[in-house]
């Protein structure tokens, strides 16, 4: 007989098991989409084509995952770090101004507690670092990102300005160019609103069921969930 509150795989892991499958589908959907979008301009400028298998590898695919990747952790990074500082009335997406929340206090009375994350035991400096290891995590994967689209980016760009006849960029002259951050703007732009939206939508609108939305009855100045 299961434990009192155990609950199969499902129920426990539904959501991240349905994101991650969303994430797979629609990642291996932009590979097979870019594949026929690459070759059909290779095809239209007299260019050899490339294997499906052989896309994987290319500038063309990882440029454009590096690109948005890059937004995406940017997004909640930025998202985890300044709910510590900043408040909005009404949201079920900030903390209460007005009151202390249980996330601000240190762990002093359940340091040692019996299911406390063990960096929380130890204290030092494993416990400064844990204390901003979802920033700091987010921090790392949005720089890994970066580093893929410059990388993928300044290949792709040196191939497609070597068929015009034009002369290659360093990685340091592309970091610097219009292009790459006309690529990285456009997406960390939408990022940004999709935030802002969700912060300001929620002091209104509700959706019954979401963690991420307060309660149907709550009054539209109720901060917090």
């Amino acid at each position: 007989m299961p434990k009192k509150g155990s609950h199969g795989f499902w129920k426990s892991n539904g959501l991240s098991a349905v994101y991650l499958a969303l994430f797979l589908g629609a990642f291996g959907a932009q590979s097979l989409a870019g594949w026929l979008s690459y070759n059909e301009d290779q095809r239209s400028h007299s260019e050899p084509t490339l294997a499906y298998s052989s896309y994987w590898a290319s500038a063309h695919f990882w440029q454009s995952v590096g690109e948005n990747w890059e937004s995406e952790f940017l997004q909640m990074g930025t998202y985890v770090l300044f709910t510590v500082f900043f408040f909005q009335k009404g949201s079920s997406e900030s903390k209460d101004p007005d009151k202390e929340e249980e996330v601000d206090k240190e762990p002093d009375r359940r340091r040692l507690a019996k299911g406390v994350p063990w960096p929380v035991h130890g204290g030092g400096w494993i416990y400064g670092v844990y204390k901003h290891s979802l920033t700091l995590a987010f921090l790392i994967l949005f720089l890994l990102s970066f580093a893929l689209h410059a990388g993928a980016g300044v290949r792709k760009f040196n191939a497609e300005a070597g068929s015009h006849g034009q002369s290659p960029l360093t990685l340091a002259q592309y970091l610097v160019s219009a292009e790459f951050w006309f690529e990285s703007m456009q997406n960390w732009q939408s990022e940004f609103l999709a935030v802002f939206s969700m912060v300001t939508l929620s002091i209104f609108l509700r959706q019954k069921g979401s963690p991420e939305s307060k309660p149907l009855a709550a009054a539209h100045s109720e901060t917090g969930k």
